[in-house]
């Protein structure tokens, strides 16, 4: 899936919305000190109160939330896994009895028990439905409508929350005029920030892929990998972090560590490029040639497509292994770029990167700034000074020259 596929579907996560179809809630309650199922409760969607459909509606969203590679991770299912996930949770959509399907996410259930001693009671919710997503009229002197053709697709979703502490607190009895200790004995569900969770199948352009997963992290880049590998039997994949870590390291072992700015940026609008040339369907990635492409059109010399295919075998052992582009190159739209000295700190785009050198004048490794206009400092014109002179105890081996 993409992020214009989850972003479709997460849009229609919303109470009687007539293209979204929710059948039934299964909460799975867990309790912390024995580790062991202690109520189960099976309702149909349509049977919860407004609000209710609202807090969970809210809560699917919030497994779906965040960045691609990051914090959402399309997954692979592992071949010939024993009990495998993949097969209970395909199961599970396409039969059509509750008991089965509660049977089924029971001992997904089970799964997570075996591998994990939670620090706090959890409650693991299940929802099963099917989405309808509209196809376009293929052109505009048509008159098919939009809704004429749509394509079904039935899907498992999976959240994992935690509770929290009833609060203790002191209130006013009106009618007996007194104060009392109020205390709830009730958890409370924390619904707003699930701590993972999953959707399965994963879907593009109308088609379901059954052999992928969507998983979901509570928090960005911090993976529950025995969640990954043994309850969901899915195969390890590259983080964002990963791939640009290859990505550095393929590029050291040709090219070396040592680049100028204007090279750099050089490299970053090579890969920009391709990102933007790609099909906003298609994910951008780029293999051992894309790569020699990318650094020979940088201005690096004598790069060789042979000595790029030794470098992803030697990083990442796989000489067909391909880079997602948008995880090796910063945010080219926004200062993503961090520059820290001990002067002055500094952000900047990849497109800006270009106009910032690093010398040495008079002696000085400086950083300059190539400017358009007069610097203005808390409402101060800033004038042009002579790199000879410096000021009385101001001798740093760096500085920042504007």
């Amino acid at each position: 899936m993409n992020k214009k596929d989850i972003a479709s579907f997460r849009r229609q996560l919303k109470p009687e919305n007539d293209l979204l179809k929710i059948n039934e809630v299964f909460n799975v309650y867990i309790m912390k000190d024995s580790s062991e199922i202690y109520h189960q409760e099976s309702t149909p969607f349509e049977m919860l109160e407004r609000e209710q459909q609202e807090l969970f509606m809210n809560n699917f969203k919030k497994v779906l939330a965040g960045q691609l590679d990051r914090k959402l991770f399309e997954l692979r299912f592992a071949h010939e896994a024993e009990n495998s996930t993949q097969l209970l949770l395909h199961q599970g959509v396409l039969t059509e009895h509750s008991e089965t399907w509660r049977d089924r996410m029971l001992q997904i259930v089970e799964k997570m028990l075996e591998v994990k001693q939670y620090e706090e009671d959890i409650i693991v919710t299940f929802t099963k439905g099917e989405y309808l997503k509209t196809v376009k009229p293929s052109s505009e002197e048509t008159e098919e409508n939009e809704r004429d053709k749509v394509y079904s697709h039935f899907f498992i979703m999976c959240t994992i929350n935690t509770t929290q502490e009833p609060r203790k607190e002191l209130a006013f009895d009106y009618v007996e005029k007194e104060f009392k200790y109020n205390i709830e004995v009730n958890p409370i569900i924390d619904l707003n920030a699930p701590i993972g969770g999953f959707l399965f199948p994963c879907f593009t352009d109308g088609v379901s892929d059954v052999n992928h997963v969507l998983y979901s992290t509570g928090k960005s880049k911090e993976l529950d990998f025995a969640f990954i590998e043994d309850v969901l039997n899915a195969e390890e994949m590259m983080t964002a972090e990963e791939d640009k870590i290859v990505f550095e390291e393929i590029v050291k072992d040709v090219a070396g560590e040592q680049f100028t700015t204007a090279t750099l940026a050089n490299v970053y609008d090579e890969i920009q490029q391709v990102i933007e040339e790609t099909d906003p369907d298609d994910t951008p990635k780029l293999d051992y040639r894309d790569m020699e492409s990318v650094l020979s059109s940088s201005g690096i010399e004598n790069v060789q497509p042979e000595a790029v295919e030794e470098a992803f075998k030697k990083v990442i052992n796989d000489e067909k292994f391909e880079l997602k582009a948008t995880n090796v190159v910063p945010k080219y739209d926004s200062k993503s770029i961090k520059i820290k000295t001990k002067a002055a700190d500094l952000k900047v785009s990849p497109s800006e990167l270009r106009y910032i050198r690093q010398m040495r004048l008079d002696g000085k490794l400086c950083l300059v700034i190539e400017l358009e206009e007069n610097t203005v400092i808390e409402g101060f014109e800033i004038i042009e000074e002579d790199l000879g002179k410096s000021e009385p105890g101001k001798d740093s081996d760096e500085s920042i020259v504007l």
